[in-house]
């Protein structure tokens, strides 16, 4: 059977690609693939889900390798094998809030996907905040006045930026990241092998 290999679907998918190409390896098919979530190569079979899916695909076996966010990982914790970082999907996580305004005196209340993430940096700070979980556009949140501030995922600054956001503080820094599923490393490891190495080749560190 051919290695399979989740990849986030969006931004990464693209890089992903790219990089990939770089390294010489088919990619027309992905590229064409217009919505197919399931796509075969010569060498592999590639399925496409949203990021914490990849994290799932993975962990179940369902897919031997997966390409996913750093952030993915520190938020959810999965039960994979985090191999190494790739050279790609560099962002960083950062408290944002409006331009003009002041952090309350009292409790804040922050925004964010990232709940375990936000808990553990204010708790590391030795502040306790509110937290209401978002999953679409976070940067509505103090706007609307749901929240004080925010926590998210940061490349550009450009949506803060056009949404009346500025960056308040930056504490971690991320890229894309290969991981495995545990068993497949053990059963297909000459398989997989080929492609753990041929992608380590560019690692970023």
């Amino acid at each position: 059977m051919k290695p399979v290999i989740a990849l986030t679907k969006g931004r990464l998918e693209k890089q992903f690609l790219d990089f990939f190409s770089s390294l010489g390896y088919e990619i027309k098919p992905l590229v064409e693939k217009g919505r197919k979530l399931r796509v075969e190569t010569d060498q592999f079979e590639f399925i496409f889900a949203k990021g914490v899916d990849v994290t799932t695909y993975v962990q179940y076996g369902i897919a031997d390798l997966g390409v996913v966010g750093g952030d993915i990982l520190a938020e959810y914790q999965p039960d994979i094998y985090d191999l190494f970082p790739l050279p790609f999907g560099h962002c960083r996580m950062a408290v944002a809030k409006e331009k003009d305004k002041k952090w309350p005196t009292q409790k804040k209340t922050i925004a964010s996907k990232y709940t375990k993430i936000t808990k553990a940096f204010f708790k590391a700070n030795g502040e306790s905040v509110d937290i209401i979980k978002l999953e679409g556009s976070v940067e509505l949140a103090p706007i609307l006045g749901l929240a004080d501030g925010i926590v998210d995922i940061v490349e550009t600054g450009t949506t803060l930026k056009e949404n009346g956001l500025i960056i308040d503080e930056e504490f971690l820094t991320f890229s894309a990241r290969l991981i495995a599923n545990r068993s497949s490393l053990k059963i297909k490891r000459e398989e997989l092998g080929v492609i753990i190495e041929s992608l380590k080749q560019k690692e970023a560190f």
